[in-house]
């Protein structure tokens, strides 16, 4: 369980990008953060595992307090909390096996990690993570050689690696094509039925996040304005998040694209296809 409680960001500019969220997210819950540029949904995430600094409030996962650790507790909290990011953070030099392995740096003592020498147990979990995301063929090609589809798959492998409470996922789709998008957000939140993972999905496409999220959250000026299932978001709930729009053809979007993947969906299971 994650829980956030009245949690404050305003940075040195005097910008307040966080107006006392809360929020409570359950193990195994995939929740999508909507909201316009702007509206303080990356800021949320980085308050999380603190690589922004929440100015107040509190974010407690499991029994942790995360804001009031120090530096050196932080940094083994952090091992329960896999983020995803939206340019992939990958070593462009380092194979696919290296980078993936890279999750597990907080876990090996300094030798070991500059020599890249991970125990036999880590390289077997890798193998099998590679194995479930699609990319076992490429475990030794260089991370510069890969599209962008398959830098995300080696972005999930290397967060799942580290055995995580929680992930944090920052516009995973951002630089993908539309059907990329769909089955890397799929691969998403089937890997977190599977572990029983929470997840905080902070992505721009509605359409997506209502296509596979169970709960959205929308902000709107740091402050949440919409907490709920994906068929509240009606026109004037999306209004409030985003302001004017003609919201109808979203929706009629999201049943007809929603129909669509049921129809895909039956024909990959009836056909054994990829």
């Amino acid at each position: 369980m994650l829980r956030l409680e009245a949690l404050h960001k305003r940075y040195r500019t005097g910008d307040q990008a966080l107006k006392g969220v809360s929020l409570e997210i359950p193990d195994g819950q995939v929740l999508a953060l909507i909201g316009p540029s702007g509206a303080g949904k990356s800021t949320l995430i980085r308050c999380i595992n603190r690589l922004v600094e929440p100015t107040s409030g509190s974010a407690t996962l499991g029994d942790t307090n995360l804001t009031s650790l120090s530096q050196g507790a932080l940094r083994a909290a952090r091992r329960r909390m896999g983020m995803i990011f939206q340019e992939y953070a990958l070593v462009e030099r380092l194979t696919v096996m290296e980078n993936v392995l890279s999750g597990r740096l907080g876990y090996v003592g300094f030798w070991q990690s500059w020599f890249r020498r991970f125990p036999a147990d880590d390289v077997q979990e890798a193998f099998r993570l590679l194995d479930r995301v699609g990319l076992m063929p490429m475990a030794d090609k260089r991370a510069d050689e890969l599209s962008g589809g398959q830098r995300q798959r080696v972005g999930i492998a290397r967060a799942l690696i580290q055995h995580p409470e929680l992930l944090l996922v920052d516009e995973p789709t951002a630089s993908l094509d539309p059907k990329t998008s769909r089955q890397i957000m799929r691969l998403i939140c089937e890997l977190c039925s599977e572990r029983g993972l929470a997840a905080i999905i902070n992505i721009h496409d509605v359409l997506l996040a209502q296509m596979f999220a169970e709960r959205i959250v929308g902000l709107r000026l740091g402050e949440v304005v919409y907490d709920g299932p994906p068929d509240g978001l009606t026109p004037e709930v999306l209004t409030d998040i985003y302001g004017e729009e003609d919201w109808e053809a979203t929706i009629e979007a999201v049943e007809e694209d929603e129909d669509g993947d049921a129809v895909e969906s039956a024909v990959v299971e009836k056909t054994g296809a990829a």
